[in-house]
Order: structure tokens, then C-alpha cells, then sequence
């Protein structure tokens, strides 16, 4: 089993009860950061563990590092590993909200070096229509070995800025596009987007059903928007740093792997107000 992308619900539920598979539940909201906590308490995927957005998947906040900065690795690895995760295991991650809780872990574990790693298409909505078993009990953990180093795999705000005048990096913008135009801005203080990035809003990448559009049309709509740059002058960034991790998703679907994340995303960069703000 070698899952990197995506997983089918009925891929997921043949590997049921594999040692070599281990289940993260991801579900989250913003406005209500309790709600996965409590919805995993009242059901889950079997043998599922649980990791908080805000807890687990992100760092302290300074006020200026965004609002999901980017965890300590030593201390997510310790984690993961608490939770039972080895070096050898395949990780499938689901949420309730398109994959873009899930893609945050995925991306994370990339990060740190670990590629078998995979979203479940269509995630816990999926999972239920298909008529698979659920379960409340927490799952008993024997602590893993889980370690990872982080990769080059993310740019800062100083890289950005210094780019905006001759670029030679194209950012990628997945909020919607609204929030894009500096319009209906609820999150940030500020509204607008960094000069020069392009938009790509990250529910773009889903059909109707919520599972992931067909790896031929992400890569129609990735090469369409980016035109000849190569992914690997592309930098994805969002909000804080969570849906863009959803772009990056879709565009290693599509076969248009070597992109990277600005973490601190518009909430850091809105946080200095010599930055520079387009609308």
C-alpha cells in the first residue's frame, strides 16, 4: 500500500485493521475550533486518531507569524509518534470539509519528509454515505518511532517581498475571490492580496460530490491559470496557511509536483503595514 495523493473510501475501508495504516481525523472550524474535538468523541472512522488544527497542526501565535503558523517538527513528531505513527506507515487523513483540514496534515507530513501520506476523497461524508462502521472509543495507542526533518519545501515573507519587483516566483492565492478583492474580510484585519499573486480559489478543486476533480482537469485548470511557469517557481499561500495546502494537493493530483507554501500566508503578511496590499 503506497497511497500519496488521495485515497478512495473503499481503498480506505479494504485496509481496515492493516497495521501498516493509521487514520487521522482532522475535522475542524474555524468559528467553532471545539467542533472536531466533539464530533470525534461522538463518532469517528475506526481506529482513527484525533489532531487539533490549532493544537496539533499549527504553532504559537506572536501576532505576527500568522494565524496557523507552523509547528515546532520535533514537537509534532513527538506527537504523531504518541499517537502511535511509525516511519514505515501509510497516513490517510480525513475531515468533514472538502480535504482541506486533512491536506494541512498531508502537506505537513511531506514537509517533514514522510510521502505515504493521502487525503480520503470525499473525506467523512463519503466514508458514512458508503455505509462503512463508525465507532466512539478512542483507540488504545502503543507510542510509534515517528521522526521527521523538515525539507525546503516553504517561502517567507522577506523571499516574497524581495520577488514583487522582478518576480521570479508566482504566488497562488486559494481564498475565495471575494477575500481576494479585499472584499467581505472576516478573518484578517486587513483586506486585499499580496501584489502579483494569482487566485485559485482551493474549493475549485472539488465536484459536486466533494471528492477531487479527475487528475486531468486539475491539471488543466492548474496549466491554464499558471500558464508556462513551472511548479517549481510556484508558491501557494491562503488565509494562514491550511487551504493552500488544498492547491498543493490538487496540483501533485495532477501531476504538477514541486510547488511550495508561503506558511504565514495573508494574515502575517497584512500584519506589517509596510507590506505592500493589492485590491
Amino acid at each position: 500500500m503506497n497511497y500519496t495523493t488521495i485515497i478512495s473510501v473503499p481503498e480506505l475501508a479494504a485496509c481496515m485493521g492493516d497495521r501498516e495504516c493509521i487514520v487521522f481525523d482532522c475535522r475542524h472550524d474555524l468559528v467553532d475550533t471545539g467542533l472536531g474535538r466533539r464530533a470525534y468523541a461522538h463518532t469517528h472512522i475506526p481506529a482513527a486518531r484525533f489532531l487539533h488544527l490549532d493544537e496539533d497542526l499549527s504553532g504559537p501565535k506572536t501576532g505576527a507569524n500568522g494565524r496557523h503558523p507552523l509547528p515546532d517538527p520535533a514537537r509534532l513528531c513527538a506527537r504523531l509518534s504518541a499517537l502511535g505513527m511509525n516511519n514505515s506507515q501509510q497516513v490517510i487523513a480525513y475531515d468533514a470539509s472538502g480535504g482541506y483540514y486533512a491536506a494541512r496534515l498531508w502537506w505537513l507530513l511531506r514537509w517533514l519528509g514522510h510521502n505515504r501520506a493521502a487525503v480520503l476523497d470525499g473525506g467523512w461524508d463519503a466514508w458514512l454515505q458508503a455505509g462503512n462502521g463508525v465507532e466512539a472509543r478512542t483507540p488504545a495507542a502503543t507510542p510509534g518511532n515517528f521522526s521527521g526533518t523538515p525539507l525546503d519545501h516553504t517561502v517567507d515573507a522577506r523571499t516574497i517581498l524581495m520577488q514583487i519587483e522582478q518576480p521570479a516566483l508566482h504566488l497562488v492565492d486559494a481564498r475565495s475571490a471575494d477575500r481576494f478583492r479585499g472584499e467581505n474580510e472576516t478573518l484578517d484585519p486587513v483586506g486585499g492580496h499580496i501584489p502579483g499573486a494569482l487566485n485559485r480559489f482551493f474549493k475549485n478543486n472539488l465536484r459536486a460530490d466533494g471528492c477531487f476533480k479527475h487528475a486531468a482537469e486539475l491539471r488543466q485548470d492548474f496549466s491554464a491559470l499558471l500558464g508556462e511557469f513551472p511548479p517549481s517557481e510556484v508558491v501557494h499561500q491562503c488565509g494562514s496557511g491550511v487551504t493552500a495546502c488544498h492547491n498543493l494537493l490538487a496540483m501533485e493530483i495532477g501531476g504538477l509536483p514541486g510547488s511550495r507554501l508561503y506558511p504565514g500566508s495573508w494574515s502575517e503578511w497584512c500584519s506589517d503595514p509596510r507590506r505592500p496590499v493589492a485590491r
